[in-house]
């Protein structure tokens, strides 16, 4: 879709470009048109063929640029859900490293108390 975009500003901008250099030069290249005087019929229909190839050219613009943005928004959105998960392994790490020190802690109050006797045979 981008390349017909593109493709169609081009288009767009060749169309006027000829339109201006034919206005311009038209005493010069009359014959060869086969036109023998500008009307304003023929003026308004070099205008109106413009405008139309303009206004497509305009809509596919739009159509890409909402393309984009809804691809856009999809990768935020993953993204997104990526830093989540991310967040919920990095505070389950977390937890089980307190969890660890919390057990070292009883292991070294156990220690310091007289443990009972145990008998080996």
């Amino acid at each position: 879709m981008k390349q017909i975009d593109k493709i169609l500003h081009l288009v767009t901008t060749l169309y006027f470009a000829i339109v201006l250099v034919i206005f311009l030069l038209f005493d010069n290249i009359k014959g060869i048109l086969k036109i023998e005087e500008l009307t304003p019929t023929l003026v308004v229909n070099f205008f109106l063929i413009g405008l139309l190839l303009f206004l497509i050219s305009w809509g596919t613009s739009a159509m890409v640029k909402s393309n984009l943005e809804a691809e856009l928004s999809k990768k935020e959105t993953e993204k997104n859900e990526l830093k989540a998960k991310l967040y919920d392994f990095e505070q389950g790490v977390k937890l089980k490293n307190i969890e660890k020190k919390l057990d070292s802690l009883e292991e070294d109050k156990e220690a310091s108390v007289i443990r009972k006797r145990q008998n080996f045979k």
